[in-house]
């Protein structure tokens, strides 16, 4: 059985972006129901007509969200488990209940509040098992410390170097300046970039993705349903979750083949998308790739067959991703290098905007969007969204 294009994205609600705990005294709780209440009204739909939830990162449940929101029966619920790399594929555990009846209409909803716990920092936060106590005392404070070390193999295979790491970050950049809901709207230069303190070598501030709170959530309906809505279906052409053994828990498992280990682990999960969707690379107007740290978009470019393995650094370096002049515009409202990190879910939000039509920095003629999940222990994920 496929979903292709049997389901849609018919609301979209957000709360603001806040920098890191600055969303207090509302709880986390509190952001997700004015998210939903958002969502719903933007598909002109009412509480009562929900009847699912598929979720992406944690902190909620559903018999609270009922109680609050007043839905009074679910015949569906369900939680993408992984650490960044499944939320893309939230959309398409909805999609499936829908297309295999379990479910009419399903919110799927992705939300962080780091109030107490940086997620910069998140590997001090693990209890101390055979598994991870080494971490912290090989100076692997972070996410970012570890995945510096994929960059930095990366730069001895193929040649690849900081000057194309700072061209995503500034990219970015760009692209938050005029947008209203991005936290980072400051030019940035290259003398910037490498002036900017280095955290875990080769990676600078810039690197790195922001620490924020927010919660975004999505409504999903059949797509004959979604006719008779208030806004313009977004169709969910394909969706994928998963991954290959030879990624499994990324770089917390430290035992990744050479092949896997300069990859973004998403190589199975793109082979799946395209042909479940029955399109290329080459049809892909614009991509909403997942920027926790930029050596890591290059590594799904390169996954996702929009270049060579190895060649990520001179496509990036080419001008190929700036939304002026670019072949392939990616994270046009600043990504969460320089718009907001919330789960991934930001890059969901701004493709469905994308295909709407109602982007701030859009492109035209857009009928096909991919969003990418991850890299991050398995699952992985992939999403491609059209007219």
């Amino acid at each position: 059985m496929t979903i292709r294009n049997k389901t849609a994205i018919v609301g979209v609600g957000a709360m603001p972006y806040y920098k890191r705990g600055a969303s207090l005294p509302q709880t986390l709780n509190e952001l997700v129901c004015k998210s939903i209440i958002a969502a719903v009204e933007d598909a002109g739909l009412s509480m009562k007509d929900v009847d699912g939830f598929a979720f992406y990162s944690g902190g909620f449940d559903t018999p609270y969200l009922m109680e609050t929101l007043g839905i009074p029966e679910v015949s569906y619920t369900a939680t993408l488990t992984g650490s960044g790399g499944g939320s893309a594929g939230s959309i398409g555990l909805a999609s499936s209940a829908i297309v295999s009846g379990m479910a009419k209409v399903v919110v799927c909803v992705g939300a962080l509040q780091q109030a107490q716990q940086r997620f910069g920092a998140i590997t001090s936060g693990y209890e101390q098992t055979s598994e991870t106590a080494f971490f912290q005392s090989s100076g692997l404070v972070g996410p970012g410390h570890m995945f510096a070390l994929l960059a930095r193999r990366h730069m001895h295979m193929y040649g690849t170097t900081r000057e194309q790491f700072a061209e995503v970050a500034m990219s970015g950049r760009l692209n938050a300046i005029n947008h209203p809901d991005a936290i980072m709207r400051k030019p940035m230069t290259l003398e910037d970039y490498f002036n900017a303190p280095v955290i875990a070598d080769p990676l600078c501030l810039f690197d790195f993705c922001l620490e924020t709170d927010g919660a975004i959530a999505m409504v999903v309906t059949s797509t004959e349903q979604a006719k008779d809505l208030r806004q313009p279906p977004v169709k969910i052409v394909a969706c994928a979750h998963g991954g290959s053994r030879d990624w499994g828990r990324s770089l917390y498992w430290m035992n990744m083949p050479e092949e896997a280990f300069v990859s973004s682990g998403n190589v199975a999960i793109a082979n799946r998308l395209y042909r479940d969707a029955d399109v290329t690379p080459a049809d892909i107007d614009v991509a909403q790739i997942y920027d926790h740290f930029t050596p890591m978009v290059l590594a799904q470019l390169e996954d996702f067959g929009f270049c060579e393995r190895g060649e990520g650094g001179p496509f990036v370096e080419s001008g190929a991703i700036r939304f002026e002049g670019g072949s392939l515009p990616i994270n046009t409202d600043g990504g969460q290098l320089s718009g907001a990190y919330v789960w991934g879910m930001t890059h969901v939000r701004e493709a469905v905007a994308q295909i709407r039509g109602s982007a701030v920095n859009q492109v035209q003629s857009c009928d096909l969007a991919l969003v990418t999940g991850g890299p991050s222990s398995l699952p992985v994920s992939g999403l491609i969204l059209g007219k």
